[in-house]
């Protein structure tokens, strides 16, 4: 399956403090991800970066690779909506890498601006770890050891 971004500023109202969102096989770019969440009321902006490790459970991982659900991109949406709707955020971003990842490559940026950096914690908290568990996207990690696992799969 080849992921579609969902990332349209010209298709999105002014107002809305969705600035992008995407699923990308291409890698990720931080300067991207904080420029979208530039904002002059803002006296908050996060900033978090999940990143390739190499280990996991006790086991040294050579590679990993990500996948995902046609309805990730919808699904990413609803949280981002979900997270807007509850905290006072002014500008969000969430990209998401699928493919093989290296030791190192960054899978994952979200970011978020709101009036005061207790609000951006909270929120930025609020998006990643609802996206890491309702977004339909499974990590294949191979370990060094010739064994495999599937994480976050049904």
């Amino acid at each position: 399956m080849a992921p579609t971004s969902i990332d349209h500023p010209g298709e999105q109202a002014a107002a809305d403090p969705i600035k992008l969102l995407a699923i990308r096989e291409t890698p990720l770019s931080l300067d991207e991800v904080f420029r979208a969440v530039g904002d002059d009321a803002s006296g908050g902006t996060t900033l978090f970066v999940g990143t390739v490790r190499n280990h996991d459970g006790g086991a040294d991982v050579d590679r990993l690779g990500y996948s995902c659900h046609p309805t990730a991109e919808a699904e990413l949406r609803r949280v981002a909506e979900k997270v807007v709707a509850n905290h006072p955020v002014r500008a969000l971003a969430a990209v998401h890498r699928v493919g093989d990842l290296a030791v190192g490559d960054i899978a994952v940026i979200v970011a978020v601006s709101c009036p005061h950096r207790g609000e951006a914690f909270e929120a930025s908290r609020k998006l990643i770890d609802d996206l890491k568990h309702e977004v339909p996207i499974w990590k294949h990690q191979t370990f060094s050891d010739g064994t495999e696992e599937w994480v976050g799969a049904c």
